[in-house]
């Protein structure tokens, strides 16, 4: 057959015969997998043989479960009934299973290739998986591809290491039949592919637009004396002495002034963690390896970390937004993929990342909240994980206030001693090679992370939807104080729900002259703080809308 006969016979096959393929034909097949592109040959791709019968039945199992799941999410009861007949896997049938993987671990070191996209190595893998494909339909053989499967179980059964990354199990065999020269779903009539291949020339470039609040500060609104005059009157005549609730009285007064209202109800909370992973990690700033970040981001999936058992505490919502971590999270997680890149470069040697990056983050920030914000939330809290974010934060509190970095460096995840001194060393470093603009946006291109920009982002459009806004700890707090510095009157709307361990947090909440509401010494970050807090601000919107004034409860004033 000539290559275009190749290419066009190709099937995605699901009926195999019982015919053993010989060794060489598969060696063959593998031969022109290693043939593919490897992007600046890493040489990235790896591949599991499966054999045993009792791999294959455990692997059956696990697409059963999730076909069932995709079977529920058809449009109608007729589609349901035409996807329950389609033969969409061979896992038991065909007599040799493939796994083809990528080794995510080339990224510890510097590749080619992978500096606009770390998701190179993946496609060098796919690329892998199609000569592979073409290969054994020319040697009378096929392959079908399956992916409705959980990807973490699917690791686990094979015993793949966290750095194996799988396509997807891949069936090889005989075909049983060429379904009439057509794909399978096409001769189904599940869907028809188009005749022709979408091509378009671009020909002008567009200009790419600055989020609204990169262009420069906005006026804050005049403050409503009269509603703020209201509330004082109506919370110095519950039945206490003036100024007897301290804080709470400070946090009703705001919470009333945000919604105009002498009767605020706060709805549906929801605190957002935002995680990524930072390039300046990679030069031994953090007591923790980079990996930690996609671990700790899986613990928030599966409800174990300290946020997930705040939240459920007080009956909060909790949102996971990938804004960019260095892994592939499966497409089923229950978090939100606002992924830029798979973690910023090294901010030491370059720019974190670009000025086209950074207003994706403004973007994808806003509109994570906006989301949710149309769910009826009126407060939101923001969290972050991401190791090396510390180091960030320090660097862009240096910016922002113009502070030696000694003052803004932190132990962040524990940092102690001389790791503590080669953590400012370093920083201190970076800082001194930047010789770019001095404007606000370049500098938090080139030092940002893509969470707390993101977290910025989040927080200037929950000041746009008239939202609470509750306030972490030190990174979080750097992210507001970018925002502060976009749009001051954002400090109408903040809560700050505590002073963390960090010793550049307090000299930020001096700056913005606000008072936490707790000092515990937390520095854990995830929101926790937030989460923590909560409580003591339903304790003012509380005593504010249901403790008796001095008159309904028959009470005489102090005279």
């Amino acid at each position: 057959m000539t290559l275009d006969e190749i290419i066009k016979s190709r099937r995605d096959t699901r009926h195999f015969t019982n015919d053993v393929i010989p060794d060489e034909v598969v060696q063959r097949a593998l031969q022109a997998g290693h043939c593919a592109p490897s992007v600046g040959l890493t040489d990235a791709t790896r591949y599991y043989l499966i054999k045993s019968d009792a791999i294959k039945k455990a692997i059956k199992e696990l697409f059963l479960d999730y076909d069932h799941k995709a079977s529920n999410l058809t449009d109608d009861d007729f589609q349901k009934v035409q996807y329950k007949a389609l033969k969409l896997e061979a896992i038991e049938e065909a007599p040799l299973g493939l796994v083809i993987c990528y080794d995510r671990s080339v990224l510890n070191n510097f590749t080619i290739g992978t500096v606009g996209s770390n998701e190179a190595i993946k496609f060098s893998a796919v690329c892998a998986a199609q000569n592979i494909w073409l290969s054994l339909t020319e040697q009378g053989y096929s392959m079908g591809w399956v992916s409705i499967l959980n990807y973490y179980q699917f690791k686990q059964l094979l015993g793949l290491p966290e750095n194996i990354e799988p396509l997807g199990y891949f069936c090889v065999g005989k075909p049983a039949t060429n379904y009439d020269n057509q794909p399978m779903l096409q001769q189904l009539n599940w869907k028809q592919k188009a005749e022709r291949p979408f091509v378009e020339e671009i020909s002008v470039s567009i200009p790419i637009s600055v989020p609204e609040s990169l262009r420069g500060t906005k006026e804050s609104l005049p403050d409503n004396y009269t509603i703020k005059e209201s509330l004082e009157k109506k919370i110095d005549n519950k039945t206490k002495p003036l100024g007897s609730l301290g804080v709470l009285e400070c946090l009703a007064k705001q919470i009333g002034s945000v919604f105009q209202t002498l009767e605020p109800i706060i709805t549906k909370p929801n605190i957002v963690v935002f995680a990524a992973d930072h390039g300046i990690g990679n030069h031994g700033v953090s007591a923790y390896p980079q990996d930690v970040t996609r671990q700790m981001v899986a613990n928030f999936i599966e409800g174990g970390a300290a946020i997930n058992v705040f939240c459920k505490q007080n009956d909060i919502a909790l949102t996971i937004v990938d804004s960019g971590v260095n892994y592939d999270f499966p497409t089923n997680a229950n978090l939100v993929s606002a992924k830029i890149g798979k973690g910023t470069q090294s901010f030491l040697h370059g720019p974190a990342m670009s000025e086209i990056e950074l207003n994706l983050c403004f973007t994808k920030g806003a509109a994570i909240v906006n989301s949710i914000f149309e769910t009826g939330c009126n407060c939101i809290g923001f969290g972050e994980m991401g190791i090396g974010n510390t180091s960030t934060a320090s660097v862009l509190m240096s910016i922002l206030l113009e502070l030696p970095i000694e003052d803004c460096v932190g132990k962040g995840t524990g940092v102690v001693d001389e790791k503590l001194i080669q953590k400012q060393n370093i920083l201190k470093k970076a800082l001194k090679n930047y010789n770019g603009p001095n404007d606000l946006q370049s500098k938090l291109a080139y030092f940002g992370g893509f969470e707390i920009m993101q977290i910025a982002g989040g927080m200037l459009q929950a000041k746009q939807n008239n939202m609470l806004i509750l306030v972490d700890g030190f990174i979080c707090t750097v992210a507001f104080l970018i925002a502060y510095k976009m749009n001051p009157s954002i400090k109408e709307n903040a809560i700050f729900c505590h002073s963390s361990a960090e010793q550049g947090h307090q000299k930020i909440l001096n700056y913005l002259d606000v008072q936490p509401l707790l000092q515990l010494d937390l520095r854990l970050g995830e929101g926790t703080g937030c989460a923590v807090a909560f409580p003591i601000i339903q304790s003012a919107v509380c005593f504010l809308n249901e403790m008796a004034s001095f008159e309904s409860a028959g009470i005489s004033k102090k005279e």
